[in-house]
C-alpha cells in the first residue's frame, strides 16, 4: 500500500508534470540545436509547474469538495503536507527568480520587444485558465469554454516548453532572436496541436461530470467516436506534418525523423482503447506520459546522431 501511495503522490502532487515539463524544454533546445540553459532555468519551470498545478487543484477542491474522486480524496488527505509543499516551492521559486533575474537583468533590454510581449501572453493566459487565479478580473475562466479549453492547456504548454526555452537562450545570449525564428515557430504549433489532442483524450475522464455542468467539450458536443475522427485524428496529422516541415528544415537523417515519429504512433493506438473506462492514474500516466514519450524520444533522437 506504501508503494501505491507513493505512487498516487508523485502523480497526483504533479511532479511528474514537472519532469515531463522539464524534458519537453530540454528537447526543444537540442531539436533547434541550441545549447541547454543553465539549470536555474529548469528549475524555475519545474518548481512552477507543480505550484500551479497543485494550487489550482488544491484550491478548486476546497470550494468544491463534493466531486470526489481518487485525486480529491488523495488532495483532502494530505491537505497539510501540501501546503508545506507549497510554501516550500514559493520560497524556492522566489530565491531562484531573484537570482536568475539578478544575473541577466542587464540583457532585458536586449531582447525584441516582441518576444517580451509574447512570453507575457502565455503568462496572462495562464492565470486566466483558472476564475479563482484572478480574483480581482471578475468570476470568469477561459476553462469554463469547454471546445477551446484543451487548446488554451495545450497553448500554455506549448510556450512554455517550446517557447521560453529559446526565449532565455535569446536573454543569456545578446543579440540573438532565435525565439522569433520560423523553426521555433514550427516547433511551437507541433507541440501545441500535440498537447491539445491529449488534453482532448484527458476530457474523455470527465465526460459524465462535465455533461452534468453542462460544459461543452469536444466529447460532450459531439461523442467519443466524432470527436476521435473529425478531431484528434486531423490534429494528429497536422502535428505530424508540422514536424515533417520542421524536421526537413533542420535537415534531419530519415532515420531520426521516424523515430521520433514513434511518439504519434502510440498517440492513435491509445485512441482506439479510449472506448474502455480508465483510472484517473491511466489518464496521468498514460495519455500524458505521452509527452515524456515525446520528450525521450527526441532527445534519443538528438543524441544518437
Amino acid at each position: 500500500m506504501k508503494g501505491i501511495d507513493e505512487i498516487k503522490g508523485f502523480f497526483y502532487g504533479n511532479y511528474f508534470y514537472a519532469i515531463c515539463a522539464v524534458a519537453l524544454s530540454i528537447e526543444c533546445s537540442l531539436q533547434l540545436g541550441l545549447p541547454l540553459n543553465n539549470v536555474f532555468y529548469y528549475l524555475l519551470i519545474g518548481f512552477a509547474t507543480i505550484l500551479y498545478y497543485t494550487h489550482a487543484y488544491y484550491i478548486e477542491i476546497k470550494r468544491t469538495p463534493t466531486t470526489l474522486n481518487d485525486r480529491t480524496a488523495w488532495y483532502l488527505r494530505n491537505k497539510k503536507k501540501i501546503e508545506k509543499r507549497q510554501l516550500i516551492l514559493t520560497f524556492l521559486l522566489a530565491t531562484i527568480t531573484l537570482l536568475v533575474v539578478n544575473g541577466l537583468q542587464p540583457h532585458f533590454s536586449k531582447v525584441n520587444t516582441k518576444s517580451w510581449l509574447i512570453l507575457f501572453s502565455f503568462f496572462v493566459i495562464g492565470i486566466a485558465y483558472y476564475k479563482h487565479m484572478h480574483p480581482f478580473w471578475g468570476k470568469w475562466g477561459l476553462r469554463n469554454n469547454g471546445l477551446i479549453k484543451p487548446l488554451i492547456i495545450g497553448w500554455v504548454w506549448a510556450g512554455t516548453v517550446s517557447f521560453s526555452p529559446v526565449f532565455f537562450y535569446d536573454l543569456s545570449n545578446p543579440g540573438q532572436d532565435k525565439s522569433l525564428d520560423t523553426l521555433t515557430g514550427l516547433l511551437f504549433i507541433k507541440n501545441w496541436l500535440f498537447i491539445s489532442i491529449l488534453c482532448i483524450l484527458f476530457d474523455i475522464k470527465d465526460y459524465a461530470n462535465d455533461a452534468n455542468q453542462h460544459l461543452k467539450t469536444w466529447v460532450v458536443q459531439f461523442g467519443l467516436r466524432k470527436t476521435l475522427f473529425w478531431v484528434i485524428y486531423p490534429m494528429t496529422i497536422l502535428s505530424v506534418l508540422a514536424y515533417w516541415i520542421f524536421a526537413i528544415g533542420q535537415e534531419f537523417s530519415i532515420f531520426r525523423i521516424l523515430f521520433n515519429s514513434i511518439p504519434y504512433v502510440l498517440l492513435i493506438t491509445v485512441c482506439t482503447f479510449m472506448h474502455q473506462r480508465k483510472s484517473i492514474l491511466y489518464y496521468l500516466a498514460i495519455i500524458d506520459g505521452l509527452m515524456l514519450v515525446k520528450a525521450i524520444c527526441g532527445i534519443t533522437g538528438m543524441l544518437g546522431n
